[in-house]
Formats: C-alpha cells, structure tokens, sequence
C-alpha cells in the first residue's frame, strides 16, 4: 500500500461485534459525543478561568482549577477513545462541540466568584449528562462506557463539591 493510500483512510462507521448491537452502539456513541462535547467545552473554560483567577483566593483557585482542567484534558482522550471504539468517529472540532455541549462557552470576564459558581454549575449539569447515558449503557449491556460515565460522575461531583465549598464556607 503506498502512502497516498494509506493517507487516504476513511474513518470506518462499524459496531464492534463484542456483543453490542449496532443500534446500541450508534446511540452510546451519540451520547458519549454530548459528553464529549461538554467535557471539552468545560476543560476550555476551566482552563481559561485558571489563567484568568485574580483575588486574595487567586493560588488556591489557580491550582485547583489546574488539577481540574488537566483531568477534563484525559477525560476528553478517554471518552473520544471509548466513541472510537464503539465504532463511531468522535467529533473533533469546536464548531461540532458547540452544538452538542449541553455547556455554553465562557465570553464574559468575570471575578473569582462568578467563575467558581459557572465552574459548580458546569460540573453539575456535565454530571447530570453523564448519568442520564448510564441507563443508556446500562439497557445495551456496555459495562465499559457505564463504567467510565460512572467514574466521570464522581470526578465531577466531587469538583463542584469542593468549588461549592469554596463559596460557600
């Protein structure tokens, strides 16, 4: 096979034959793209509210957000892998994560306060997503994809948890 060829593969669209039905895999792979979307969306929020941070809170909130987008960056390669193998391309492009993130892109400067309520509310609304395709996961039999939804829901629970208490303390 000479190189023009090889450059030219297409990303095949096949349902893995370990057991998923086809139909199962496209709507897992529907799903886990929003979540993707919005793992993506968040980590550039994230990341542009750790650059951003000003205030007496700024070194706490600058390294924690640091732990936080650094995890959402693996989440993202987890989720899009998981996606690939279910069979499915993975979107790859801010104009596709924009239409399916459940999450709006941050376009306003905002203080330290205001950054750490959107981050809690983001969290949340990225954990409430992620849950609601574990029954999805669940029907099909796909323990793999609950499985890493199911560790993606502590992971964000967990961070509004300790934004919240930043807030609220």
């Amino acid at each position: 096979m000479s190189t023009a060829q090889v450059l030219k593969a297409k990303v095949k669209t096949d349902a893995p034959r370990t057991g998923l039905k086809a139909e199962d895999a496209k709507l897992l792979a529907e799903g886990l793209s929003r979540s993707l979307a919005a793992t993506y969306v968040l980590y550039v929020k994230t990341q542009g509210f750790h650059w951003n941070v000003v205030g007496p809170l700024f070194y706490g909130l600058h390294k924690l957000t640091e732990e936080q987008y650094k995890d959402l960056a693996e989440a993202a390669d987890a989720v899009a892998e998981r996606i690939r193998a279910l069979g499915h391309p993975a979107p790859a492009s801010f104009s596709e994560f924009g239409k399916l993130s459940p999450i709006e892109e941050n376009t306003a400067r905002r203080n330290a306060e205001e950054m750490v309520e959107a981050l809690i509310t983001d969290h949340e609304t990225v954990a409430r997503t992620f849950r609601e395709l574990v029954g999805v996961a669940e029907r099909a039999h796909d323990v793999v994809t609950a499985d890493l939804l199911t560790d993606r829901i502590h992971t964000h629970e967990e961070a509004a948890w300790m934004l919240r208490s930043i807030v609220t303390g």
